[in-house]
């Protein structure tokens, strides 16, 4: 398959996985609200969420597809299965030590992280058994994005794709069941649906290991042993935990500040799974896709096909980036407000969860461009550079998101996670054209400048119809009214945008169809 067609395969999927997670969202807001055992549920959920990003999703999936591309490539089938064998059986071991001493820890293990909540030891002590609860999900996470990377390694997206879903429905439906049997008590509740993510985590990881059963390449446990495969694997990996997981990382540190305000940890968690829909859409699936994608290239010499692919990752990504951005930068209270204002969840949270969003908004294209540029240095097993970069950004999201938060509260700590991520992709880009394995020619400049413009353009059109639209949009308007509104809104931002680009010849529509219909017979 071409990039743009495994990348539509992904981003399908990961679109119908953030449209469930929206519902499942939208029915949290609802039975939790923002009070204090939301803040602990998502505290919580948070812990074993970052770790995963960083141990899994970050440093086994940066680590292990190059490692098994290579091996595939220039040793065969059997190798392959190998190696993955070995790797996989050390990941297994680390996780059950990690979460065996997690468990026993978890109360002074949760300490710096939420600093904020000793002041209410109820609090903090519901935070704690939530953490325990959600925790072994890390290693459900973990295990599915180790059978994913085997699965990506294959060029077969689809089933670790789909797997999110499945997280989202059994969330839901421990959910439906709080709506319908309201038990009055908002810790009980939260401690159902941390169950719930447990179940979902446990359900995701036998989707894909049926997925890599059909495919023959199903590692058996081996008691794990140190050769000179394993050790490349963990001295790319330990590097890689910081680099892939590098917004993780970011708004797990804004987690640790906000928990010194009232609610300020579920106005940053509602904002950022807004700005999360477009950047897994667009973000995470071209990185998912690319990686592989540049490792099969690059391991057979194929430079100029490696770099081709980068810049196609690049255009698509910010041809959609950008305008989806801009859209949530103006339209981020109606879009809150639609979503999330009901139940516990009432006007004073929508503006300020709205203020958020408008902060992370302008920096969703520079989260994106992390996600291109980041496979640039992985599929070459250069994961320290991107490391030393990601620990800059790191320090400059800490020192300013504790210089805005005594004035601007939560929305300090979005704009200091957005400015952080901006400086962290400009780095990435940087050094990566200083070395020679990315280039951005004059007519490709001039496209993505035409791309800024067209979306800058959208923008006004769309505020100047939500102006029009106001009295629809009102708090006082009928749920029903306000969703009708902001589909308009949508639907004519859409239309303006991918108008301008068809027509200024950015991107024809007509080529863009093709090419997410054709196969790609070079990379067979």
């Amino acid at each position: 398959m071409s990039l743009y067609r495994n990348f539509l395969s992904v981003s399908a999927l990961t679109l119908l996985s953030r449209i469930f997670g929206f519902l499942r969202d939208i029915m949290m807001a609802g039975v939790l609200g923002t009070g204090p055992a939301a803040d602990a549920f998502f505290a919580a959920f948070r812990f074993p969420n970052l770790f995963r990003r960083l141990f899994a999703e970050g440093a086994f999936n940066t680590a292990f597809v190059p490692l098994f591309a290579k091996s595939l490539e220039q040793q065969g089938e059997a190798a392959a299965r190998d190696l993955a064998t070995r790797i996989i059986s050390w990941l297994i071991v680390f996780l059950v030590i990690v979460t065996i001493l997690a468990e026993i820890f978890m109360e002074w293990i949760l300490v710096p992280f939420v600093p904020g909540f000793l002041a209410d030891p109820e609090k903090f002590e519901l935070t704690v058994l939530l953490t325990r609860i959600c925790f072994p999900y890390l290693a459900c996470m973990s295990l599915m994005a180790a059978y994913g990377g085997i699965l990506n390694g294959l060029g077969k997206f689809l089933a670790a794709a789909f797997a999110p879903v499945l997280l989202n429905v059994a969330t839901i439906i421990v959910l439906a069941g709080l709506v319908v049997y309201r038990s009055g008590d908002p810790q009980l509740d939260a401690i159902w649906v941390a169950i719930g993510v447990m179940a979902g985590g446990v359900v995701q990881l036998w989707l894909v290991v049926w997925a890599v059963r059909k495919t023959g390449f199903m590692p058996r446990f081996r008691f794990p042993r140190v050769d000179p495969d394993v050790r490349r694997f963990w001295l790319l990996a330990v590097p890689a935990i910081f680099a892939g997981g590098i917004t993780q990382i970011n708004i797990f540190v804004g987690t640790i500040i906000a928990s010194q305000a009232e609610s300020a940890i579920s106005y940053l968690y509602y904002a950022d799974r807004l700005y999360q829909f477009p950047l897994g859409i667009i973000g995470i699936a071209v990185s998912v896709v690319l990686l592989p994608e540049l490792a099969r290239h690059l391991k057979r010499g194929r430079e100029a096909e490696a770099t081709q692919s980068q810049e196609s990752a690049l255009l698509i990504s910010m041809l959609l980036s950008l305008p989806a951005a801009t859209a949530l930068g103006v339209l981020a209270a109606p879009v809150v407000s639609v979503l999330f204002e009901r139940g516990a969840f009432d006007a004073t949270a929508t503006a300020a969860t709205a203020a958020a969003l408008v902060a992370f908004a302008w920096g969703l294209p520079a989260f994106v461009l992390i996600k291109v540029f980041q496979p640039g240095f992985f599929a070459r097993e250069d994961t320290m550079t991107p490391t030393v970069l990601a620990a800059i950004s790191v320090v400059v999201n800490i020192a300013i998101s504790l210089a805005l938060f005594p004035f601007l509260a939560h929305v300090g700590i979005a704009i200091a996670t957005t400015l952080s991520a901006w400086i962290n992709a400009f780095m990435l880009a940087a050094i990566l054209w200083r070395r020679g394995h990315f280039r951005l020619s004059a007519r490709e400049a001039r496209r993505h400048g035409i791309i800024v413009i067209a979306a800058f353009l959208m923008a006004l059109a769309v505020w100047g119809l939500a102006t029009l639209l106001a009295p629809w949009l009102a708090p006082q308007s009928a749920l029903m009214v306000k969703a009708l509104a902001l589909l308009l809104l949508v639907g004519g931002g859409m239309a303006i945008y991918f108008g301008l680009i068809h027509f200024t010849g950015v991107q024809r529509l007509s080529v863009l169809f093709s090419r997410l219909r054709r196969k790609d017979r070079a990379a067979n």
